[in-house]
C-alpha cells in the first residue's frame, strides 16, 4: 500500500485534490499538523469533490507519531518529495509498503 503524508499542508485546494487522488487509488492519506486550513474549508471540499468519505485519512499531531504508525504498518522506506530533489519518484519500487 502507498501512504501519502502531507507535512503541515497549507493550501486547501491542493490537499483536496490529494484526498480525491487517495480515494481513487486506495492510498492512505496522513495529514500532519498544523494544517494551514480547517477541514471544513470550502476550497478543500470543492477540490476533493465528494470523495472525502471514501478517502482513508488520518490526522497526526506531529511527524513522530505519523512515522511510528507507518513503521508499525511495515513501511520501511519513506521518500520525501521536494522541488529541490534530484531523484525522481518513478525510480522507486512501489511493490512494497512505502510513504
Amino acid at each position: 500500500m502507498i501512504h501519502v503524508v502531507l507535512y503541515e499542508p497549507e493550501i486547501p485546494a491542493n490537499t483536496g485534490n490529494i484526498i480525491r487522488l487517495c480515494a481513487n487509488t486506495g492510498a492512505q492519506l496522513h495529514l500532519v499538523k498544523p494544517l494551514g486550513f480547517e477541514l471544513d474549508d470550502k476550497k478543500l471540499k470543492r477540490a476533493g469533490l465528494d470523495y472525502h468519505e471514501w478517502a482513508r485519512m488520518q490526522i497526526w499531531d506531529n511527524i513522530e507519531l505519523c512515522r511510528a504508525d507507518l513503521k508499525a504498518k511495515g513501511v520501511e522506506h519513506i521518500f520525501p518529495l521536494t522541488t529541490k530533489g534530484s531523484a525522481t519518484p518513478h525510480t522507486v519500487d512501489l511493490n512494497r509498503p512505502v510513504a
